[in-house]
C-alpha cells in the first residue's frame, strides 16, 4: 500500500500542473527565505535563458565583472567577495581561464598569489553580458517602480550586511 502511496504522490508532482498550481502553503507563503529562493529561481532561469548561447552562468558574470571592475584582483579577494569557497572557485577560474575570458599574473606585491585581469576576449563578454542582463532585469522587475526597485536593493543589502 505504501508503494502505491508514493506514486500517487510523484503522479501529482510530475503529471499535474492543476494540483501544482491549486497546491499552496500558508506557512511557505510566509517566510521571506521562501520567497527569496522562489524569486532567485525564477531570476536565475530568465538568465539561463537568455545567456544559454554564451555558456555564462550568473557566478561567471559575477567573477567577470568583479575582475573587469577591479583589474589585478587577486583569487582570494576574488573569491571573499563573491562568497564563493576556495574550492569552488579555482574550477570557475579555470573555466574562465580555458574560455580565454581571463588570464592569471603573479600578484606584483605577492608571488605567491595570482592577480586575474579580462582579455579583451573576456571584455567583449562582459560587454555583451551587460547587454542582455539590463533587459532581463527589466522583464523581471517590471512590476516594480523605480523607487521601489531602490527600496528592494536597500533590503536586500541590508538583510545581507547583518
Amino acid at each position: 500500500m505504501k508503494h502505491n502511496n508514493q506514486a500517487g504522490e510523484m503522479a501529482r508532482v510530475n503529471g499535474s500542473d492543476e494540483i501544482a498550481s491549486e497546491a499552496g502553503s500558508a506557512l511557505l507563503e510566509s517566510l521571506v527565505g521562501y520567497a527569496m529562493r522562489r524569486t532567485t529561481a525564477v531570476f536565475m532561469a530568465d538568465f539561463m535563458a537568455e545567456m544559454e548561447d554564451l555558456g555564462m552562468r550568473p557566478a561567471l558574470f559575477a567573477m567577470l565583472a568583479m575582475t573587469g571592475e577591479n583589474p589585478g584582483i587577486n583569487q582570494t579577494a576574488l573569491g571573499r567577495s563573491l562568497g564563493i569557497q576556495r574550492a569552488n572557485l579555482v574550477p570557475l577560474i579555470g573555466e574562465l581561464l580555458a574560455r580565454g575570458l581571463v588570464d592569471r599574473r603573479p600578484a606584483p606585491h605577492d608571488r605567491r598569489a595570482f592577480a586575474l585581469h579580462l582579455t579583451d576576449e573576456g571584455q567583449a563578454m562582459l560587454r555583451e553580458v551587460v547587454r542582455r542582463v539590463r533587459p532581463h532585469e527589466e522583464r523581471m522587475l517590471s512590476p516594480l517602480s523605480e523607487n521601489e526597485r531602490r527600496t528592494l536593493l536597500d533590503l536586500l543589502g541590508r538583510i545581507r550586511a547583518r
